[in-house]
């Protein structure tokens, strides 16, 4: 399959999200509307080696499709990163980057036939919070959909008020944040307890896991453990 070509990208708007994570709007002037599949990343050519390959980082796109030219990057500051530094430190509203994209093959099932468990940490909640908000906007039918959500203290949670909102507005869909560091009114502990409680039943899903490799390589285990075939895994690793 032939590359995609490189294009600009003009940034939009900037939102200090959390104490260390950005969201970045970016418009496409050369398209009418950027098409993507809830799931897919970009990848930013940022001036920060004189190696191609040394610049070039890649982020899911955590907005949905919705026909206009802007998508949106959910970015956490990796400290010491050069990546992330350079662009929370030199890109504003009106900065142009250059990306590659949409590409990727981690995007919904054709049918949303059985129960949607998305398992995530950190940043890794960029994808599923495109899929959930396509599913729910475009009214794909589906079954139950579990978004479970795993990060360290209520600092880090991403996407909180939209998607307790989303799962009021949404059939079918359950928001499960996950606390590992800091006691709340909420689910404590890992994402891992929170997914296995709730296929106690061992009814059919599909697994979606995004986030740092740990965790994904636990899921792993954990879900053939209890029984399900890994076609079912599905997963895009952070990190």
């Amino acid at each position: 399959m032939a590359l995609l070509p490189w294009r600009k990208g003009i940034v939009t708007k900037i939102d200090d999200h959390t104490h260390n994570t950005r969201r970045f709007w970016i418009q496409v002037p050369e398209l009418e509307r950027f098409d993507f599949m809830p799931g897919q990343f970009v990848t930013l050519d940022l001036p920060i080696h004189e190696k191609p390959n040394k610049r070039w980082r890649s982020y899911s796109i955590s907005s949905w499709p919705d026909g206009s030219n802007i998508f949106e990057l959910l970015i956490v500051h990796a400290e010491g990163g050069s990546g992330t530094s350079y662009l929370f430190e030199e890109i504003n509203v009106g900065s142009e980057l250059v990306f590659r994209g949409a590409q990727g093959v981690f995007s919904l099932p054709p049918q949303l036939d059985k129960e949607l468990f998305l398992i995530c940490t950190g940043t890794g909640i960029a994808p599923f919070r495109s899929m959930a908000q396509y599913i729910h906007l475009q009214k794909v039918p589906h079954q139950k959909v579990h978004l479970i959500f795993g990060c360290r203290n209520k600092a880090d949670l991403l996407y909180f008020d939209e998607l307790m909102e989303l799962e009021e507005k949404m059939p079918g869909f359950r928001f499960h944040p996950v606390l590992s560091r800091e006691h709340w009114e909420g689910h404590n502990g890992h994402v891992h307890e929170v997914y296995q409680e709730l296929c106690k039943e061992r009814q059919d899903a599909y697994f979606f896991l995004c986030g740092w490799k740990q965790m994904i390589d636990e899921a792993k285990v954990v879900i053939l453990e209890m029984g399900y075939d890994k076609k079912t895994i599905h997963q895009e690793l952070y990190g």
